[in-house]
């Protein structure tokens, strides 16, 4: 029995790890070296070699993706045997073992990247790899102290990051938005009503700023601008603001994409509490939309169809669809102008129907017809008859408009010429005509004025043996006659 107790007191006295004893050769340098020799035997399992990038007989990095699969496909028995026969060795120093070629490292979870090895624990002044992040004890200040309202604005302005979280009462919350509208900073004001309305209930949120406009204006622009419809008719119906009620849910039909589903959102609108005016226009909304459908439906049946010469000479661009009324006319004007009264698409039905001034229709025809290069509709569009049956032209935009009309669409000289002499003002006239280098105008001008200087300058601005050249001469001749007569 007491064989057996003495071997057993060799075998745990003889083993690596000792047991726990109170000898005195169990210090605490004894400890240290205890585990210094387990660290070192651990060399082996991790690569220490952090600075050099190792490289496989395959030429493939050590710890990239495809360096990793083969390493854990090549067989693990051999992996293993190296690895026994290492820690076997693990009373030697690190120097003095061999390198393994194929084992298995840390590394290469890694991917090839730096990575710290145990040895390093035991090391005397290794680098920190890892650091403690700390903020400044100057953010922490503003998260812990009790900021009063008209502070926490005020740092707010600055940029600095305040925690509103901690306005908890009805009545803080009120101060801090009171302070930030006194700041007269819109995002700082902004920045405070979004805390508002996501920690106030809505009818205390709408009560407050019943009685605070300037907020209150800022929020309604600001659920405006989120698209938050919902939230934005709650407030106005609380406010019994009930005409910016029906303009926000008419609004709504520029999401709505389908023409139809559109068409009759807009007959729904049509009840809404408008005021008279946006009643009207609503109406014409409609009727323009129910317009287009039946124009669109019918021109695009004849250009496919090829049996309009005018669709055939100019293919439509795009769709009449949603467009507005002053473009419907200038389509109007292009396709369907000598159309009846009586068809939707005729251009004096629409100035009809939706009560078009005569200076806008006349204009928006006369650029339409100029584009086609129709003088002789041109000519028709602004000639009038009075009730002798005189005809005479008439602009209700200015001839001067006409003529710059005209010649942004390459009007002849001859047409050029007719509208610019009908021009009141003459100094207005003689640049037009020079700009445009209408020189029949300006010789006939200056006639007028019998100003024979300006007539002998202009005429070395013409073409010598030109017809012009001996008007201006027959002009100076007959000014010279009448002088000596």
């Amino acid at each position: 029995m007491s064989r057996a107790r003495a071997d057993e007191e060799e075998y745990w006295h003889s083993s690596k790890f000792r047991a726990f004893t109170f000898d005195d050769e169990d210090d605490e340098l004894s400890q240290l070296k205890e585990s210094k020799r387990a660290v070192n035997s651990l060399r082996d399992i991790v690569d220490d070699d952090d600075d050099l990038e190792r490289v496989s007989w395959s030429g493939e990095p050590v710890g990239s993706i495809s360096w990793s699969i083969k390493e854990t496909a090549s067989g693990s028995t051999s992996s293993l045997e190296g690895r026994d026969s290492s820690l076997q060795k693990g009373s030697s120093s690190y120097a003095a073992l061999p390198k393994q070629v194929s084992s298995y490292s840390l590394s290469s979870l890694f991917k090839g990247e730096l990575c710290l090895s145990l040895s390093a624990l035991t090391d005397v002044g290794v680098k920190n790899y890892a650091p403690e992040l700390r903020r400044p004890k100057a953010e922490y200040k503003d998260y812990s102290s009790d900021w009063s309202p008209k502070d926490t604005v005020r740092r707010m302005q600055r940029g600095k990051v305040c925690s509103l979280e901690r306005f908890r009462s009805l009545q803080d919350k009120l101060m801090l938005l009171d302070e930030a509208v006194a700041g007269h900073d819109g995002n700082v004001i902004t920045a405070v009503l979004i805390f508002l309305k996501r920690t106030l209930r809505r009818e205390i949120l709408f009560r407050e700023l019943e009685v605070r406009q300037v907020a209150l204006c800022h929020l309604i622009h600001f659920l405006r601008e989120m698209g938050e419809q919902k939230f934005l008719l709650d407030l106005l119906r609380f406010l019994d603001r009930t005409e910016e009620v029906a303009l926000s849910q008419y609004r709504e039909h520029l999401n709505i994409q389908d023409v139809e589903k559109r068409r009759e959102f807009l007959k729904g609108c049509i009840g809404l509490p408008f005021s008279a005016e946006d009643t009207s226009h609503i109406q014409d909304h409609y009727t323009l939309l129910e317009r287009q459908i039946i124009i669109e439906a019918n021109d695009r049946h004849l250009e496919m169809a090829g049996q309009s010469e005018i669709f055939r000479k100019y293919p439509r661009k795009a769709s009449i669809l949603n467009m507005p009324l002053v473009t419907t006319l200038f389509y109007s004007c292009f396709y369907h102008y000598t159309e009846a009264e009586g068809t939707f698409s005729s251009p004096t039905n629409l100035k009809k129907t939706f009560k078009i001034p005569d200076k806008q229709y006349v204009l928006t025809a006369l650029a339409a017809r100029a584009k086609l290069r129709a003088w002789d509709d041109v000519d028709a569009l602004l000639t009038t008859k009075n009730w002798l049956g005189y005809t005479k032209k008439k602009a209700p935009i200015g001839f001067h408009r006409v003529v710059e009309i005209l010649q942004r669409n390459n009007a002849p000289v001859q047409v050029l010429q007719e509208y610019v002499r009908l021009v009141e003002d003459v100094e207005m006239r003689l640049n037009l005509a020079t700009k445009y280098k209408c020189h029949d105008v300006v010789i006939e001008t200056y006639r007028d004025l019998k100003d024979r200087i300006q007539l002998t300058a202009y005429k070395c601005k013409v073409e010598r043996g030109s017809a012009e050249e001996e008007k201006i001469n027959s002009i100076l001749s007959n000014m010279v006659r009448n002088t000596f007569s």
